[in-house]
């Protein structure tokens, strides 16, 4: 096997990697969004913050 026929090899696996990258992490974005929309916001009041007092 040659140089070139290496080189393009290693790029075509180095592609086809980054794709598979891309694909995981937008799902891992998607999943994220979908939990964020689905978890209620609590309003931060006074009740809810505690304080350490020294």
């Amino acid at each position: 096997m040659s140089k070139t026929e290496q080189s393009a090899q290693r790029e075509q696996r180095l592609a086809a990697k980054l794709r598979e990258n891309l694909k995981r992490r937008k799902g891992q974005l998607k999943a994220r969004a979908g939990a964020e929309q689905q978890a209620p916001v609590l309003p931060i009041t006074p009740e809810t913050v505690t304080v350490k007092k020294p």
